[in-house]
């Protein structure tokens, strides 16, 4: 909950992000895909846009890209691997601000995440071409995180 903290040092009244990854938390459980993971996410949009820093706007899009992500669509397009990975992603990307725009912070994140991923994960972004080209340093950390995914998934 490392992104939630950087947001809420920025914002400490601004419970938006929070609640997205709340709403992400209970989906993940076994909750239903509906309203609340909509409406969470959409409010940890406009949380970013009130953010004072780049981290805290990462960070609040972590947490929208986290409650987005029960509304991946079963369409085999490259773009539909943002929706699996962009949570780690605007994380590492929040993280890496915070340590004044350090790339191997955002890279240990990744690790990280890569290593807690479950087969299901990678069972679900195998069934997805590699991540597409673009998306700045966001769309780097991406396909980072996909290429290291697809590798373990090859190895094990």
């Amino acid at each position: 909950m490392v992104v939630l903290k950087i947001f809420e040092a920025d914002q400490p009244d601004d419970s938006r992000p929070r609640d997205a990854i709340s709403a992400a938390w209970a989906f993940a459980g076994g909750g239903e895909r509906g309203k609340s993971l909509r409406d969470t996410a959409a409010a940890a949009l406009k949380a970013a846009r009130s953010a004072h820093t780049a981290a805290a706007r990462e960070a609040a899009w972590a947490a929208m890209s986290a409650a987005g992500a029960a509304y991946l669509h079963p369409l085999a397009k490259a773009t539909q691997v943002k929706h699996i990975l962009g949570a780690s992603a605007y994380a590492a990307r929040a993280a890496e601000l915070v340590a004044d725009d350090d790339r191997s912070v955002g890279a240990e994140h990744l690790k990280r995440m890569a290593h807690r991923a479950t087969p299901v994960v990678v069972d679900v972004l195998k069934r997805f071409p590699s991540a597409p080209e673009g998306g700045g340093r966001v769309g780097e950390l991406i396909r980072m995180l996909d290429a290291d995914l697809r590798s373990l998934a090859r190895t094990e």
